[in-house]
C-alpha cells in the first residue's frame, strides 16, 4: 500500500494556526508557504540565483558530452544542444517549483548523458536514444505513481540517509576540488596536488581564494556568504583577464569574458525529434539492459541527491523520511521524458540545488528563480561562460563540508551502522558515482543484519534494493552471459 503523500511541514505548521506568522502574507508568502518553513523571499532569490550560478556549467557541459557521433555517423549541434538542455532545465524546474514547492533544481543528468553518449548513441540513431530517455522517464514516473518510490525511499534506514548526505557531500566536494585544477590525475598516484605535485597558475589560486573567503563569511554568520563568494571571484577574474595577467589558455573552463554578442536567438530544431523505431536491429534483450542502466542513474541518482539535499534544507521528519515527496519525484521522473522530447538528455535533481539551500532557500521559489535564470539563457547563453570553472568549483566544496557535519549523527561504535555508512560515504567519491556509494551500503546493511540474526529488521524493501544492486555490481558478467554488448 502506497505510503499518504502530504505537504512537508516544518515545527512552525504542526505548532498550529496560533504560531504561524500573523494574517496579512502575500499571495507569494501562502503559495510557498515561505514564513511557515522559516525563509524569507530574499532568502530564496538569492538560494535561487546561487543554484543557478553552481549549476550554469551544464549549459556548456552536456554539450560537449552529447557531441559524438551516432550509429549513422549523425551528430546534434552545439547550439540545438544548448537551446535543449537550457529549455528542458527551464520547463523541469519550474515545474519542480510551481508544482513540487521544493527548492530542488533540475538539468541534464550527467550519468544519462554519459550513458547516451557511450553506449546508446553507437549502437542506433540520435533520435532513437532520446527515445530511450523518453521511455526510461515513463518507468520511473510509474513506478512514483504506484508509490514504490517513495516507499523504497522511506524504507532506508536513517543512519544510510545520513551516509548518502555525507557521501554526495564528500563527492561534490572531490569535483569541485578536480574542475578548479586542485586536484589533478598523478602520474605515480590516482590524485596529486596540482598537475605535478604542486599549484600551479592564477586560476587554482582564485579559487583557494574564493573558498577561503566563503569560509570567512559563513564563520562570521555573513548572510549570502557563497554569494558574495561567486560574485566576488568572478570580479576579480574578469578584472585580472581584462587586464592580461592571466592568458585565455589557463582557464579551465574558458576565459570569464563574453564571446561575441550577450544576446542570441534559441535553436529549437532538436524539439521533438524522437524516434521509437528501428529497435528490432539492436534486440529486445540490448533494449532492456539499455533501459535498466537509465533507470538505474536516473532513479537512484536523484534519490540520493532528494534525501540530501532535503535532509540539508530541513524537510525531514525525525525518522529521516520527507512527506511530500510524490510531485517531487513524479516531476523528476518526467524529467528524463521531458529532456528526451526537447533533445538534451534525462533531466534529474542535481546536487547543485544544496548550493541554494545553504543561501536559505526552504521552498520551491527558489526553484523558480533558478529556472526562470535558465529560460534566460535561451537567448543569453554567452552570459552564463562568464563565471570562471574555478570560481563556481569554490562553492561545491564549501557545500560539500556543509553536507559532511550530518557525521554526528551517526553511532560509529555500532559495526552494522558504521560500516554501511563508511562505504557509502567513501565508495561515492572513491568510484565517482552517486549510485555504487548507496549500493554498496545497502548491500552491507542487510547482509551485517543478517549475520547478526537480525534479517527481519531488514525489511522486504531493503532486501529487495539488495537484489537490484546485486544485479547492478554483476551487470558486466550477466550481460556477457545473455550475448549483449
Amino acid at each position: 500500500m502506497a505510503q499518504q503523500s502530504v505537504e512537508p511541514r516544518t515545527a512552525a505548521e504542526d505548532a498550529g494556526e496560533g504560531s504561524r506568522v500573523p494574517a496579512g502574507r502575500s499571495w507569494l508568502d501562502r503559495y510557498f508557504h515561505i514564513s511557515g518553513r522559516g525563509s524569507t523571499v530574499a532568502r530564496e532569490v538569492r538560494g535561487g540565483i546561487t543554484t543557478f550560478m553552481a549549476m550554469a556549467y551544464i549549459l556548456l557541459l552536456n554539450p560537449l558530452i552529447l557531441s559524438g557521433k551516432d550509429a549513422a555517423g549523425d551528430t546534434l549541434g552545439q547550439k540545438a544542444l544548448i537551446t535543449a538542455t537550457a529549455f528542458a532545465a527551464a520547463f523541469t524546474t519550474l515545474l519542480m517549483g510551481f508544482v513540487g514547492k521544493v527548492p530542488l533544481a533540475l538539468a541534464a543528468s550527467l550519468s544519462v548523458s554519459g550513458v547516451l553518449s557511450s553506449q546508446v548513441a553507437p549502437a542506433m540513431t540520435w533520435p532513437q536514444a532520446m527515445g530511450m530517455c523518453v521511455l526510461y522517464g515513463v518507468v520511473i514516473m510509474l513506478l512514483v505513481v504506484t508509490g514504490l518510490r517513495e516507499m523504497i525511499m522511506n524504507a532506508i534506514p536513517l543512519a544510510l540517509k545520513h551516509g548518502i548526505t555525507m557521501g554526495i557531500g564528500l563527492f561534490i566536494a572531490l569535483i569541485g576540488f578536480y574542475k578548479s585544477g586542485f586536484v589533478h590525475q598523478g602520474k605515480a598516484t590516482p590524485l596529486a596536488l596540482g598537475p605535478a605535485g604542486e599549484l600551479t597558475g592564477w586560476p587554482v589560486l582564485l579559487f583557494a581564494g574564493t573558498l577561503l573567503l566563503i569560509f570567512m563569511l559563513q564563520a562570521r554568520n555573513v548572510p549570502g556568504a557563497i554569494l558574495i563568494g561567486i560574485v566576488s571571484g568572478t570580479a576579480v577574474a574578469a578584472v585580472l583577464n581584462g587586464l592580461g595577467v592571466i592568458a585565455p589558455a589557463q582557464w579551465a573552463g574558458g576565459a570569464p569574458e563574453l564571446h561575441g554578442s550577450a544576446v542570441s536567438m534559441p535553436d529549437f530544431s532538436l524539439f521533438g525529434n524522437v524516434g521509437f523505431g528501428g529497435w528490432g536491429e539492436v534486440g529486445a534483450m540490448t533494449i532492456g539492459m539499455i533501459v535498466f542502466t537509465l533507470v538505474l542513474a536516473g532513479f537512484f541518482d536523484a534519490m540520493a541527491t532528494i534525501i540530501g539535499v532535503g535532509t540539508e534544507a530541513g524537510l525531514a521528519d525525525d525518522r529521516g523520511r520527507m512527506p511530500g515527496l510524490s510531485k517531487a519525484l513524479f516531476i523528476d521522473g518526467a524529467g528524463g521524458a521531458i529532456g528526451g522530447v526537447a533533445g538534451g538528455s534525462g533531466q534529474t535533481v542535481f546536487i547543485e540545488s544544496a548550493t541554494g539551500v545553504g543561501e536559505g532557500a526552504r521552498t520551491g521559489l527558489a526553484s523558480v528563480v533558478t529556472g526562470l535564470f535558465f529560460a534566460a539563457c535561451l537567448f543569453f547563453t554567452p552570459v552564463t561562460a562568464i563565471v570562471p570553472q574555478e570560481v563556481a568549483s569554490a562553492a561545491l566544496v564549501v557545500i560539500g563540508a556543509m553536507m559532511l557535519m550530518n557525521a554526528r549523527h551517526v553511532d560509529w561504535a555500532d559495526r552494522a551502522t558504521a560500516v554501511p555508512v563508511f562505504l557509502t560515504v567513501v565508495l561515492m567519491p572513491f568510484t565517482y558515482t552517486i549510485t555504487t556509494g548507496v549500493a554498496a551500503g545497502v548491500i552491507s546493511y542487510t547482509a551485517i543484519k543478517a549475520a547478526q540474526g537480525k534479517a527481519r529488521e531488514v525489511g522486504a524493501f531493503m532486501w529487495g534494493l539488495t537484489a537490484v544492486f546485486l544485479v547492478y555490481f554483476a551487470l558486466h558478467p550477466i550481460e556477457a552471459w545473455l550475448g549483449v554488448h
